[in-house]
């Protein structure tokens, strides 16, 4: 069970990525420099459903068991199980943000906060960004005391410090929307691609990943 949660670490950022860029490409006009990720699948979309359930809710799925064998795998090494289980937790949260954001689908330009369902979808992609930042970051400390992960320790305070910049960049932007699109796209890059990172770093042999 752990490789299956492990290898979720690995497929997941590569859907996100395909699900992205072939939901812009059925939506002609679409500008990933300007519109939000969310928009792909907004009400009434032709891309709403695949873009809701074929990556949000499906990826989301995926990060909660990639979270399970991250757990399973680190704490085997790690002296910190405090620690250990604190950023597997934000990473199922991150799962959890994603599925809410997927339910849960923003209106046409996520511009109507007043609508409950756009509200909602807001939070839960909120949550499901400050997550993976936040694991990331406290990944940072987590692995520089694991000899065998002590690589990923710079890797991860960098990845965490670049996905808060560009959410901060992103939300500068959101009264314009200059941009806010690919700051987002930046943000939800860097983040995710940590998760496959880690997940292929688990993975080895070293870290026992194949069992």
């Amino acid at each position: 069970m752990i490789r299956v949660g492990l290898l979720c670490g690995l497929v997941a950022p590569m859907l996100w990525l395909a699900v992205i860029v072939i939901g812009g490409e059925l939506r002609p006009g679409f500008d990933h420099v300007g519109q939000y990720i969310s928009e792909l699948g907004e009400r009434g979309s032709t891309t709403e459903t695949f873009m809701r359930y074929g990556g949000f809710v499906a990826t989301g799925l995926m990060h909660v068991g990639y979270a399970a064998a991250f757990h399973a795998t680190v704490a085997r090494l790690a002296e910190r199980p405090r620690l250990t289980l604190l950023v597997a937790v934000l990473i199922a949260a991150n799962g959890i943000g994603r599925i809410g954001a997927g339910v849960y689908p923003c209106e046409p330009g996520c511009a109507a906060p007043e609508v409950l369902s756009q509200r909602l979808h807001s939070l839960s992609a909120t949550i499901a960004f400050l997550a993976i930042t936040a694991a990331a970051l406290l990944g940072a400390l987590l692995f520089r005391r694991i000899k065998r992960l002590r690589p990923l320790g710079a890797y991860s305070l960098a990845t965490g410090c670049a996905g808060l910049g560009f959410l901060v960049l992103m939300s500068a932007s959101e009264a314009t929307h200059v941009h806010t699109g690919l700051y987002e796209r930046l943000a939800s890059g860097v983040l995710t691609l940590w998760v496959f990172v880690t997940a292929w770093r688990l993975r080895s042999p070293a870290c026992g990943g194949n069992g």
